[in-house]
């Protein structure tokens, strides 16, 4: 098969060019797009560049990621040009205690572009995953770098049933998007983040005073839930998650009381209605 980005007519390559002129100006928080072919990891590429002091807004898109990770260092991969695989680095001069609203910012920011450009309903899963329905469309990696925060997407795109990472994803194309094309679907991604993380820093990243918390809770698949929380240091905690707090924790509500969560893998628990549901109370 032919090396070229334009053998598969179905998934065409980025434009550099295109996406700078259309993302790059005067005023903007994109101070560069830069799209390469191939790499392991833009969150790691990114990463390399902090200590250089790149300008904030730093966007590094790849066609084909070899190395990339998902949560707890899980593998992510996906056939060339099949999703959208960026990353950006941004410098948030918010206190350090609301700066866990960071990622939950860039998935809301996804989730509502997404909805709007390709007419599908998407869900957050706290604290870093797009869903439709049950199903995993895009995930959502941020990691701190001196004091630069790197956070990273992975959105499935045309990826078709065979070629999904796992039986728990999904596509857009799978789902029927009426929009399939990565370049106006990046180019509204990163104008939504833009536009809420100029309302978050605005409001000294305050998640109520810039409508943060209640944006992302109206689209939360996850509070609310039933849920089992995998920790860190093979802890399981059940109960049910009821918000998220002022940092970007997600709240839930056990047998011995409230827990605030900084991290964890979350599982719906789906559980059988009983006999007295939906009866008036």
């Amino acid at each position: 098969m032919s090396d070229s980005p334009y053998a598969d007519l179905d998934r065409p390559p980025l434009s550099e060019t295109a996406l700078t002129r259309a993302l790059v100006r005067p005023g903007s928080l994109w101070s560069s797009i830069r799209v390469v072919e191939r790499t392991g990891s833009t969150n790691a590429d990114l990463a390399r560049t902090v200590r250089e002091n790149p300008a904030e807004g730093a966007v590094l898109v790849a066609e084909s990621q070899t190395a990339g990770r998902g949560r707890l260092g899980r593998p992510w991969t996906a056939p060339p040009r099949s999703g959208l695989t960026f990353s950006m680095l941004l410098r948030p001069e918010v206190p350090p205690a609301r700066q866990g609203w960071l990622a939950l910012l860039v998935g809301l920011a996804a989730a509502s572009a997404v909805r709007r450009i390709a007419e599908i309903e998407v869900r957050l899963k706290w604290p870093n995953d797009l869903m439709v329905g049950e199903r995993k469309l895009a995930g959502i990696l941020a990691e701190r770098v001196d004091r630069a925060v790197i956070v990273g997407m992975g959105l499935n795109v045309s990826l078709r049933r065979e070629e999904l990472p796992v039986d728990q994803a999904t596509s857009l194309a799978i789902e029927e998007a009426v929009c399939t094309d990565r370049d106006p679907l990046l180019r509204a991604i990163l104008r939504e983040i833009e536009s809420h993380y100029r309302e978050w820093t605005a409001a000294d990243g305050d998640p109520d005073a810039s409508g943060l918390r209640a944006a992302y809770l109206a689209r939360s698949s996850t509070v609310g839930q039933e849920v089992r929380v995998e920790l860190p240091g093979e802890r399981v905690l059940t109960g049910r998650a009821t918000g998220v707090d002022a940092s970007g924790h997600l709240l839930v509500r056990a047998r011995d009381g409230e827990h605030a969560l900084s991290a964890g893998d979350v599982v719906h628990v789906r559980r059988e209605p009983s006999p007295e549901a939906g009866l008036p109370r």
